[in-house]
């Protein structure tokens, strides 16, 4: 387990503040980490994420400032799971492709990289029994706060309603509360560096 690391700012504390202020803040905070802080969160991520019961997985690969990296992926891979990544089809739910390692990836859209197999459809998301899903925080209710593209919020409700829904985020990014609307999907648990899977409620 690592120490969380600290915020070179404050966290954020108004929750009237809108959705955008709070991605504002969010995404400058981390701006802020060093690398080194980044690889000890990511392997950190790693090493919790093989603990984690379920299969298929639905996950992603971390991109930008994003907590972790391809090795999150690879892990739940190497472990015998079915991983599934998202395929950004424009503002409709996601498409999914299984993951067969790094060098089956293609270029996708807002910097991403894609699974270039056989196309599973949007409906694949209900096979999963987790889905680890990218979150700049949550909060103790399960309110997750995306970036804002809105396309996990068109993908969520599709999931099995037992699945398990992991919003993966930095320590500091577990907060109080922030703000909701009737669309929001709620998160189920967290995964972050310094505590691993936390179920939330």
């Amino acid at each position: 387990m690592i120490e969380p690391a600290q915020d070179p700012q404050p966290s954020p504390e108004p929750v009237a503040e809108s959705k955008t202020a709070w991605r504002t803040r969010l995404t400058a905070a981390r701006r802020g980490l060093s690398s080194e802080i980044r690889a000890e969160e990511a392997s950190a991520l790693v090493n919790w994420v093989v603990g984690l019961r379920g299969d298929p997985v639905c996950c992603y690969l971390p991109i930008g400032t994003e907590p972790g990296n391809v090795a999150l992926v690879d892990a739940l891979a190497e472990g015998g799971r079915r991983v599934l990544l998202p395929i950004v089809v424009g503002a409709a739910p996601l498409d999914w492709a299984e993951y067969r390692g790094e060098g089956d990836l293609v270029a996708g859209p807002h910097e991403l990289r894609e699974p270039g197999g056989t196309r599973l459809g949007p409906s694949a998301i209900g096979l999963a029994e987790v889905v680890l899903v990218p979150a700049l925080a949550v909060d103790r209710q399960g309110v997750r706060l995306g970036r804002g593209g809105g396309h996990y919020d068109r993908s969520l409700p599709l999931a099995r309603p037992d699945a398990e829904l992991i919003a993966v985020v930095r320590d500091t990014e577990r907060l109080d509360r922030l703000p909701a609307q009737p669309h929001d999907v709620l998160m189920t648990g967290t995964l972050t560096p310094g505590h691993g899977f936390h179920p939330i409620g």
